[in-house]
C-alpha cells in the first residue's frame, strides 16, 4: 500500500515528498549509468511526487531518460523517463537510498527486479546481478 515518504539529497538542497509502495518492489539495472552509480530505484507515477529545490539534469545515451541530481552535493535523486518506453507513459525512477528514515526491514523485504539495460533488453534479467 502506498504511504507518504520524504527524502532528498545529502545537503538538503533537493527535496521530495512522494506517495510510494515499497512492497510493490524496487529495481536495479545494468545499463552503464545505473551500474556506475549503483542506482537502486522505485518506479513512481509523476503525479505521486513533489520535488523542491534546485536540480541539475544530465542526459546520457538513452534519449528518454533524464537524470536529476543536486548541483551542490552531487547526489543522484531521481530520473524522469519520457515516452517512448516499454510502459508507454512517463514515469519517475526514485532513488530509494534518498528516502529519509526509511524502515530498513521494509526496504530489504521489497522484491528487487533486475533489468538488462546494457543490452537494451529492459524486460529481461541480466546474466550477472551481484555487482548491482
Amino acid at each position: 500500500m502506498k504511504g507518504a515518504h520524504r527524502g532528498g539529497c545529502h545537503c538538503g538542497g533537493l527535496r521530495f515528498d512522494v506517495e510510494l509502495d515499497l512492497s510493490a518492489g524496487t529495481a536495479k539495472c545494468n545499463c552503464t549509468y545505473c551500474a556506475k552509480s549503483r542506482f537502486w530505484l522505485a518506479r513512481v507515477d509523476p503525479g505521486d511526487i513533489r520535488v523542491s529545490g534546485e536540480a541539475t539534469e544530465y542526459r546520457g545515451r538513452n534519449p528518454v531518460a533524464r537524470h536529476f541530481f543536486c548541483p551542490r552535493c552531487g547526489i543522484h535523486v531521481y530520473d524522469r523517463v519520457d515516452v517512448p518506453n516499454m510502459l508507454g507513459r512517463p514515469y519517475i525512477n526514485l532513488s530509494v537510498t534518498c528516502l529519509d528514515n526509511v524502515d530498513v526491514d521494509e526496504l530489504i523485504a521489497s522484491p528487487v527486479r533486475y533489468g538488462d539495460g546494457l543490452n537494451n533488453a529492459w524486460g529481461s534479467t541480466p546474466k550477472e546481478t551481484r555487482h548491482l
